[in-house]
């Protein structure tokens, strides 16, 4: 559905072969007039890795200041990269994120609304359309939406699993492989799933691939990993909310986690355990690419589904509408055509953006059924601004999870929340000073001089939500 763009230099034509027959100082020249973008910046569309994990807070990765927590392959990530501070889901639930990104669309427009809806095949996705420019595509990894695997159009490597309604297992987990189920004693998921990625990186290595890897970790039920077992053991858990710091969580405001109590300081570790064990799985596929020669000319791109709240205004897991569960991390590298690598953009990205991003890389326009915007010009440096403002919606799912449906408008300096069919009552944060949304200005002195502006922002997005379910 999207239609082609223009290629201003000829695919055979390689930057290399430039540098060559004109000279570097004449050649920079060449490819600062002819490459708008960064479609065509190598001898090809350059391949495209794209990592996706589950629940991974945004503020748990040293290079976001954590205390303990070893990421090292994450940290070169951004170091070699472009970090979004910013970033965040549109919908904070696995499913609906999920469909979110391979769509670039919100919820309420691609149907998956919660964990229960199940997956339109008439949804496009962005592997579809990477396909119909020449791409290799894979998809590797948790798809975790509601009803049987889907009948994925324009995917050349199927790999998932259904086990357990999609959530998978951490060990041991069947592998639905191209159609075919096969049972995986002895493995562990992570490092199964990045196998599978290795080989098919490996496979297409001489054409544009398109790899979209899909871990279950750092989501729940958290077994890292034996190896890692004893990994901070004797760190303290004082950075966390003073919800969590009580030995037993259950109950939180009114909701079931898990439906038992448990051992918070003991399953907060294994989550940093298993957070550290991604990094190391995505550390394999850095070294590959490096290996195979392909880095320069590779996209590597890592986000998560949704964040994850420990204990944030007494809430554990995500749902709501606080930063910590709808910010994510997000970080971009291409050697071959980011500008000045390292840099920590602070505009806000989306993860409906992932998609026309992508297809903008491979030369595409943004298809009109796509509601994100490409963050091309981010990773390019020039000073565009994204957007000022965007909505988040939240649509009731299931019990233990007694959480309201949520229409909420986050700008760079606010956050406002509205619950419907609730009797909890509208929430107004200033995210700069309060970033973990703590305290809430609704009814202070300065909170009408900001309300006017937030409520017309929330109620055009919300008019739009229901003319487009109409």
């Amino acid at each position: 559905m999207g239609s082609k763009g223009k290629k201003l230099l000829p695919t055979h034509v390689s930057r290399r072969d430039i540098l060559k027959a004109a000279g570097y100082a004449t050649a920079a020249g060449m490819i600062g007039s002819f490459l708008p973008g960064l479609s065509l910046a190598g001898k090809k569309k350059p391949n495209i890795v794209f990592i996706l994990s589950d629940d991974h807070r945004f503020d748990h990765l040293g290079v976001t200041g954590h205390p303990w927590i070893k990421t090292p392959n994450l940290d070169r990530l951004a170091k070699e990269g472009v970090r979004f501070d910013n970033a965040f889901c549109t919908t904070s639930l696995c499913s609906p994120s999920r469909a979110s990104f391979l769509t670039g669309q919100y919820a309420h427009k691609h149907g998956v609304i919660n964990n229960l809806e199940q997956w339109n095949n008439q949804n496009v996705t962005v592997l579809e359309e990477l396909k119909k420019t020449g791409y290799k595509t894979g998809f590797i990894g948790k798809w975790h939406m509601p009803g049987s695997l889907p009948k994925l159009r324009g995917v050349d490597r199927f790999i998932s699993f259904t086990h357990k309604t999609g959530q998978g297992a951490h060990f041991d987990c069947p592998l639905v492989i191209d159609g075919k189920e096969t049972q995986r004693k002895g493995k562990y998921l992570a490092e199964d799933l990045t196998d599978f990625a290795l080989d098919f990186i490996r496979k297409e290595k001489e054409e544009p691939f398109c790899l979209y890897l899909a871990h279950k970790a750092p989501h729940g039920p958290f077994k890292p990993p034996k190896k890692l077992a004893d990994l901070y053991k004797d760190e303290p858990i004082d950075n966390l909310p003073k919800a969590a710091q009580a030995k037993y969580s259950g109950m939180v405001n009114g909701e079931i986690y898990g439906g038992m109590l448990w051992n918070v300081e003991k399953k907060y570790k294994k989550y940093c355990r298993l957070v550290t064990s991604l990094d190391e799985q995505i550390g394999r596929v850095l070294d590959e690419l490096d290996s195979l020669g392909l880095a320069e000319d590779t996209i590597v791109i890592y986000s998560t589904d949704n964040g994850y709240l420990m204990g944030d205004n007494g809430h554990f897991d995500k749902r709501w509408a606080y930063d910590p569960s709808l910010r994510i991390p997000f970080i971009v590298r291409y050697p071959a055509g980011i500008k000045t690598p390292g840099r920590v953009s602070h505009e806000m990205v989306l993860n409906i953006d992932l998609a026309p991003t992508l297809l903008n890389i491979a030369g595409q326009k943004t298809p009109g059924f796509m509601d994100g915007k490409s963050f091309l010009p981010m990773l390019e440096n020039r000073n565009e601004p994204l957007r000022e403002s965007f909505h988040y919606e939240f649509f009731v799912d299931f019990p233990p999870y007694l959480v309201p449906d949520i229409d909420a408008v986050r700008t760079r300096n606010y956050l406002y929340v509205t619950y419907n069919n609730s009797r909890m009552k509208p929430e107004l944060y200033d995210v700069v000073k309060d970033p973990y949304s703590r305290n809430n200005l609704m009814g202070t002195p300065g909170a009408n001089q900001v309300l006017a502006g937030l409520k017309t922002r929330l109620d055009a997005y919300v008019k739009e939500k229901r003319h487009a379910a109409n």
